[in-house]
């Protein structure tokens, strides 16, 4: 094939006029044809390659056999082109590259494109199903381009945080032992040993305890993890996570470390210099202020409990939440809200359902009046009580949530964020971040459905000293060594300090339903290298896929991973997962049950 290769980038002429200086050199370019403008004096091709954008002109009456070679250009097309740079007549200073354009001298095509399904442009109003199914289109548009470029330089800024700070690289297996606590693994039949199955790791979590066995006392790896799990805007079955662990720390030898790496990353890529330290707040305080154990501390309107202050209320409702000693009353003052409309408010109670509630209080102070339907039930000096309490004034509507404690609280904190969202308190917030930690979680959670205690992180992390003694006596008392960052509303990582002694991982275990046998089964190996003289110890996960969404300001994590799934897990582009044939099958010594498969089928033709 006949080409030249560029000597020059499309993103390299970042110039002002005042520091424009003649170059009688040739530049050679490559890159994509972005569009043709044939103006008839004129022609104008915009080239575009990773690296940026810029004009090139053809003069017609200079050069008619090069105008009319231009005719067959089309939108992604392959060229080179060699020309000599020059400034603008009419500046385009929306793009780095505005002020100058290459007056071209020969081109060539290096490759045609057909037509295709959609224009590659960062304003692009098209079916997600469509991007994803021509991803490799959908990735020559500059913003997501630019995503990838945050996303490589954040790699770079980890590799050399880490390095600086002791730290070494280690690869743990992807296939390794189901052990099926939490979320689903993703199975891979073995076909030497037929009948039996790895699993692809949801984390590292127990082989970098190992390594701290080994004497490994600081590790670290950029690691692929799997989860078979429901997907949402933020979640993917694969994902990445800088997985870290120490010897010989304690919690805020490892929170200090990893609010250095965030001071860093954020200025490096944003140039924000981010306020330290970051606060610590317990988990107990983020719920009862904020309904959520990872708030958003950008703006107020937190949660006040109003129990006592309406405990003798004649409202039924307020009165059957409170004679259970784990229900509150609680609410939150939307400010300047008192305008919301019967319709708005019949919406914000269908969102509310959605987290469980069975209902929405009501009290709008608007124009010196009262207007909520439980005014009858509450007397004056309640009402004036619950304003003063909520520090309510004229123009503000008030949202109340009875229910028991931590429901009450998870519903008030989602209407939070919502109203958030509605009033466009968000938006203007939308270049402030808020970085902090939450710490001291309960160590177990009940789960009614299985009528037993769940590990709140992980069965690996430690309780509290101070809360051991629970274990034998109240387990749900106790709180964990564990702790997440948090971004503007979003879990960054989490992580813990972890048990290190196989007594206690044995209690952990048999609290979590695990007899002898199924804890031997499924973690006898870790119970084992636990009696060879292991380090306190503990570490972090971070979510990357999450870490570059929040720096590229998406809230859609497919547009910071390649070639991501759909919702549904689905890869549009090479059509996994897909069937397999019957050889493949028998020799792993398997086959397909038919009504799965069926069932399966019409699943798909509902879609």
């Amino acid at each position: 094939m006949n080409w030249k290769k560029r000597n020059a980038k499309c993103g390299d002429f970042n110039i002002l006029p005042q520091n424009y200086k003649t170059n009688n050199s040739p530049i050679i370019l490559n890159g994509w044809v972005n569009n043709v403008r044939d103006m008839g004096g004129l022609i104008f091709i915009d080239l575009r390659d990773r690296y940026g954008i810029i004009q090139l002109v053809i003069e017609p009456e200079n050069n008619s056999e090069l105008a009319e070679r231009a005719k067959l250009l089309k939108s992604e097309y392959v060229i080179w082109v060699e020309g000599n740079l020059r400034l603008r007549s009419n500046p385009n200073p929306k793009i780095p590259t505005g002020y100058v354009e290459l007056l071209l001298e020969n081109f060539g095509i290096i490759n045609k494109s057909e037509l295709p399904p959609f224009e590659i442009i960062d304003d692009l109003d098209t079916n997600e199903e469509l991007k994803l199914r021509y991803r490799y289109l959908d990735l020559r548009r500059p913003t997501l381009q630019r995503n990838f470029i945050i996303r490589n330089k954040v790699y770079q800024i980890l590799h050399k945080y880490f390095e600086n700070n002791g730290f070494i690289e280690v690869e743990t297996p992807v296939l390794m032992k189901s052990t099926p606590e939490g979320a689903r693994d993703f199975l891979v039949p073995s076909r030497i040993h037929k009948g039996r199955f790895y699993a692809l790791p949801q984390s590292p979590q127990i082989f970098k305890q190992i390594l701290m066995i080994s004497g490994f006392d600081k590790y670290i790896q950029i690691v692929k993890c799997f989860r078979d799990e429901d997907l949402r805007a933020d979640r993917q079955p694969e994902f990445t996570q800088l997985d870290l662990e120490m010897s010989f720390i304690e919690r805020d030898d490892i929170l200090n470390l990893i609010e250095g790496l965030f001071v860093k990353i954020w200025k490096e890529i944003l140039n924000i210099d981010i306020p330290t330290p970051f606060i610590k707040m317990t988990y107990e305080e983020a719920m009862t202020r904020f309904g959520s154990d990872k708030p958003d501390l950008r703006f107020g309107m937190e949660i006040i409990n109003i129990s006592e202050i309406i405990k003798n209320s004649e409202f039924k409702v307020f009165q059957d939440t409170l004679n259970n000693p784990n229900g509150i009353v609680a609410l939150i003052n939307v400010k300047n809200a008192s305008t919301y409309s019967r319709k708005q408010l019949d919406n914000l109670t269908e969102y509310a359902k959605k987290y469980g509630a069975k209902g929405l209080a009501y009290i709008k102070f608007d124009k010196g009046e009262i207007n909520s339907p439980i005014a009858k039930y509450l007397k004056n000096e309640e009402i004036n009580s619950i304003k003063n309490a909520a520090n309510a004034e004229d123009g503000d509507l008030i949202l109340i949530i009875s229910d028991k404690k931590y429901k009450a609280l998870t519903i008030l904190g989602a209407l939070r964020l919502e109203m958030a969202r509605q009033l466009g308190i968000m938006e203007k917030l939308k270049n402030i971040f808020s970085f902090h930690y939450v710490i001291d979680f309960p160590l177990f959670e009940y789960d009614e459905n299985e009528n037993r205690y769940v590990a709140m992180h992980h069965p690996f992390t430690s309780p509290k000293d101070e809360d051991l003694h629970f274990l034998d006596t109240d387990p749900a008392k106790a709180n964990a060594k564990a702790y997440d960052l948090v971004v503007n509303g979003a879990e960054l990582g989490g992580g813990s300090i972890r048990i290190h002694d196989t007594n206690v991982q044995s209690k952990m275990f048999q609290l979590l339903g695990l007899s002898d046998e199924d804890a031997e089964e499924k973690f006898g190996y870790l119970l084992k290298a636990l009696k060879f003289g292991a380090p306190p110890h503990g570490g972090i996960a971070l979510g990357i896929d999450r870490i570059v969404m929040t720096l590229a300001g998406t809230d859609n994590i497919r547009d910071v991973i390649a070639f991501p799934k759909t919702t549904s897990g689905m890869s549009l582009m090479d059509g996994s997962p897909s069937n397999v044939d019957d050889n493949q099958l028998k020799e792993l010594g398997l086959a397909l049950l038919k009504q799965n498969i069926n069932s399966e089928e019409n699943n798909e033709k509902n879609k």
